[in-house]
């Protein structure tokens, strides 16, 4: 015969964890029973305790599977942020990368081009009256321009971008880091989307009203 349903108070005193390794264990007990053996036991169950097994085994049943949905939801969760993150790392060295460069072809640029100008200095000062000339004056208007804005002759203009950072009690969550994604993404790029992304990430993350 079956062991005796427990009593409903100590029913209550039970976990779920208690409840199912208990049920878990009585159904193996049945598993390990030869068929007869278990075709035996069952007839000579009353119909009361055959509803209230099956009863018992239908919670059962439910609960498992609603364990089973929250470990696959936790599991699609941790790979999720897990992908965020490898793809901020990844783009952030990217940037990096670029950034380096872009500073060792500036560092050359001002070299060629301080040499430059003082070979054109010793050259202009043979040559009277080109210091205020309009050409002169021009040159240093575009040479302003490009400095600010940059052009089209390769001048990255957002690449050298500072995205500011609020160090947090925690790591940044994977909303922060997918918002810093785009921003560093758009950085590579040299992407005119740069100062809109950066306010957004200013106005929601960091000044959130």
């Amino acid at each position: 015969m079956m062991q005796e349903s427990p009593d409903p108070e100590d029913d209550e005193a039970l976990t779920q964890s208690d409840r199912l390794s208990m049920l878990s264990q009585e159904i193996q007990t049945l598993k390990r029973s030869s068929t007869s053996s278990y075709e035996e036991r069952v007839k000579r169950l009353p119909v009361s305790e055959l509803n209230e097994l099956l009863e018992e085994i239908e919670t059962a049943i439910k609960e498992y599977s609603e364990e089973l949905v929250q470990q696959l939801a936790l599991r699609d969760e941790l790979e999720f942020e897990k992908e965020v993150k490898n793809s901020f790392i990844s783009v952030l060295i990217e940037v990096q990368n670029k950034q380096k460069e872009h500073k060792e072809t500036a560092k050359k640029k001002k070299k060629l081009k301080n040499g430059s100008s003082q070979n054109g200095k010793k050259e202009r000062s043979h040559v009277p009256g080109t210091r205020f000339s309009m050409e002169g004056i021009s040159h240093v208007i575009q040479n302003g321009l490009r400095h600010t804005f940059g052009n089209a002759g390769g001048e990255k203009q957002y690449l050298t971008t500072v995205i500011p950072y609020e160090k947090k009690n925690g790591p940044p969550s994977v909303e922060d880091l997918q918002i810093l994604t785009k921003i560093l993404r758009a950085m590579k790029e040299d992407s005119e989307k740069v100062p809109s992304l950066l306010t957004d990430y200013i106005l929601k993350v960091l000044c959130p009203t």
